[in-house]
């Protein structure tokens, strides 16, 4: 079994970028290519650097979610103050999460973690389930050259 821990997660607002993906989930290059083109646009065009500007501490977040019928991914924060061109407003509920932590390479961080998460944890998890919802990963830098992050997906207990 994977490691991970559950924890109660107070209901909490990010803000967000976000395009819908393209790609088949099964097919994990792809989607992260995908993701990196857009978050290299992101930078490009200066929204990376607002939405950081916007934040209250220096967490970085990814988010999945199924929004309109159409899988979507973010990039986030929890903002202090409001970034008007903003693709979503995002709210997470109170509730229980599923938290999967780790270290490793800032580029990769958020896919290991969300499919370390989907691929091995939730899988052998019996006693809580998965009903939809976005999820999120964030990273921080341990300053380092390495960065921390964990992934939080909410869940239910069966």
């Amino acid at each position: 079994m994977e490691n991970y821990t559950l924890e109660h997660k107070k209901s909490f607002t990010l803000t967000a970028y976000g395009f819908s993906i393209q790609s088949n989930f099964q097919d994990m290059q792809a989607m992260q290519k995908e993701k990196a083109e857009f978050w290299s646009i992101l930078k490009a065009d200066g929204r990376f650097d607002k939405l950081k500007d916007a934040a209250k501490d220096d967490r970085e977040w990814s988010v999945n979610e199924v929004y309109q019928g159409k899988p979507w991914n973010y990039f986030a924060v929890e903002a202090g103050k409001s970034v008007s061109d903003a693709t979503r407003i995002i709210e997470f509920p109170e509730s229980e999460y599923i938290v999967v932590a780790g270290n490793g390479d800032k580029e990769t961080l958020f896919d290991q973690l969300t499919y370390r998460a989907f691929g091995e944890v939730l899988t052998q998890v019996t006693d809580y389930a998965y009903v939809g919802g976005p999820n999120a990963t964030y990273r921080k830098d341990n300053g380092d050259g390495t960065f921390y992050g964990e992934f939080w997906v909410p869940v239910v207990k069966k």
